[in-house]
């Protein structure tokens, strides 16, 4: 069984939601992304994203952009992407999500990127880039090497469309909250947030993760209530970004994630609570 579904499995059976962070692959070196990983799931990540840094990333904020920058102006590439995920596997049995964009891939090749991928380690793949219409030049080479396909979800995706995405997504179903680049900070409509994940959810049995746009504690706890999962991703970049030169760098990502699980597990628990601070993003 996929990591991804075993992982869902548990945490419903616990009545718990995923938290998935994102981290640029590269950024601050193999050994930082690779540790890094290990120090979010000590923390309380469930699942985590790894972004494959790339020179047009057209979705991506200015936090995520800087990242992939310094990633590839440190020499970043494809094979030591697959190197971090080996080094991540050889400790860890957390689920890995690729979240890219296809160039590299096609660069790379297709099939022996699924392959590479797959042997590496990795659990999923999402590419930002790709329209569900053009989905079928990975559904061979995603079924063979056993990753999922990840899928967005849109609050201007119309009922077809979602109904297609359900159709042909593995995984879980990744709605975003909000129109836009990653790292938008606007306020999350929560009415429609939770009306489109019940909505995605009457048409899948997939789990359904709500992310894009949040930072906080209690944006964790408020977007989470109707979804089975929350990503943050910009924020935990932000804070990477000021303590990269720092030795609190993994303590500090650490205390950010720890504030973040701590809001998610308030839903569970039934309360607000006394929610902890996360670290300025």
């Amino acid at each position: 069984m996929n990591r991804i579904d075993r992982t869902f499995q548990r945490l419903k059976k616990d009545n718990r939601k995923a938290l998935i962070p994102f981290v640029v692959s590269g950024d601050g070196g193999e050994e930082t992304t690779s540790r890094m990983v290990l120090e979010l799931e000590a923390a309380g990540a469930d699942l985590v994203e790894l972004g494959m840094p790339f020179s047009d990333p057209i979705a991506d904020g200015p936090a995520i952009q800087r990242a992939a920058g310094r990633a590839l102006g440190a020499g970043y590439t494809t094979k030591k992407l697959f190197r971090i995920l080996e080094t991540v596997r050889s400790r860890t049995e957390i689920p890995v999500v690729l979240m890219g964009y296809f160039n590299p891939i096609l660069a790379y090749g297709v099939e022996p990127f699924c392959r590479d991928a797959a042997r590496a380690g990795a659990d999923g793949l999402l590419v930002v880039d790709l329209p569900l219409e053009q989905l079928a030049a990975l559904k061979d080479p995603f079924q063979t090497a056993g990753l999922h396909s990840i899928l967005l979800a849109a609050p201007t995706s119309g009922p077809d469309r979602i109904e297609r995405i359900c159709g042909k997504a593995g995984g879980f179903v990744y709605y975003i909250s909000l129109t836009g680049v990653t790292g938008t900070e606007n306020a999350l409509n929560l009415t429609e947030i939770h009306g489109n994940v019940r909505h995605i959810k009457s048409k899948t049995d997939l789990p359904v993760v709500v992310g894009f746009g949040i930072s906080r504690p209690e944006q964790v706890r408020d977007a989470g209530h109707a979804a089975d999962g929350v990503v943050v991703g910009s924020a935990l970049v932000r804070v990477m970004e000021r303590h990269l030169d720092s030795p609190d760098l993994f303590e500090q990502a650490r205390l950010f994630i720890e504030g973040l699980r701590a809001g998610l597990d308030s839903i569970e628990s039934g309360g607000e609570g006394s929610l902890p601070r996360a670290a300025a993003v």
